[in-house]
């Protein structure tokens, strides 16, 4: 966590504000995963336009969202002016989010 600290405290006013502002601009990959299969190599080879590729997640199930691939949050899919996009339904709060890294 940062905190800000006082002049008094040796740290000047804003460090914590000035360190967060280092990295706000830092780009990081956002994802959507609609779901996940294992198949077979022999499969994978037979794949072919027009191919379905039955996956885990059941229709209706709500979609994973990750960034740089950890599970940050899920959603439902909606159009947003005829493109897809996601509205987030549960956060994983950032305790949670933590805990899973160590």
């Amino acid at each position: 966590d940062l905190e800000e600290t006082s002049p008094a405290g040796g740290a000047p006013a804003g460090g914590a504000h000035a360190n967060l502002d280092m990295i706000l601009d830092i780009p990081v990959n956002l994802s959507v995963e609609l779901g996940r299969t294992k198949i077979q190599i022999r499969n994978l080879l037979q794949l072919a336009q027009g191919s379905v590729v039955e996956l885990e997640r059941l229709a209706g199930e709500p979609m994973d969202v990750l960034v740089n691939g950890y599970l940050i949050a899920q959603g439902e899919v909606v159009l947003v002016n005829d493109k897809f996009g996601i509205r987030l339904t549960d956060i994983i709060s950032p305790a949670e989010r933590a805990r899973k890294l160590r």
